[in-house]
């Protein structure tokens, strides 16, 4: 059975840093695109950055890039997501989500077949 679950999530004053981590199982990462994705309260789910499971490229919005850093460690099955300098309006859950497939990572929510649970961060003084 296919699980992603996410952890690392929290409270952070604004400019702090957190990680979180999207551990898989039941399935190996190597040919899988990893998503992270986020939501905020009373807004719709937005793609925040990716990586191929092909050849290891990554996306990242607008909104975050040069502040957020995705890497993967596939011995451990594990996807992480560093993200400094966090801001209040970074305040969501956080899910992440697997996509097996030969291409470029997508940042869209249709692109993925299997997602986590999600995490909370809030980026609250």
């Amino acid at each position: 059975q296919l699980q992603l679950v996410e952890s690392g999530g929290g409270l952070v004053q604004p400019g702090g840093s957190l990680r979180l981590s999207c551990a898989a199982s039941g399935f190996s990462l190597d040919y899988y695109a990893i998503g992270w994705f986020r939501q905020a309260l009373g807004k719709e789910r937005e793609g925040v950055s990716c990586v191929s499971g092909s050849d290891g490229s990554t996306y990242y919005a607008d909104s975050v890039k040069g502040r957020f850093t995705i890497s993967r460690d596939n011995a451990k099955s594990t996807v992480y997501l560093l993200m400094n300098s966090l801001k209040p309006e970074d305040t969501a859950v956080y899910y992440c989500a697997a996509e097996r497939s030969p291409f470029p990572c997508g940042h869209h929510e249709y692109e993925y077949d299997y997602w986590g649970q999600g995490t909370q961060v809030t980026v609250s003084s």
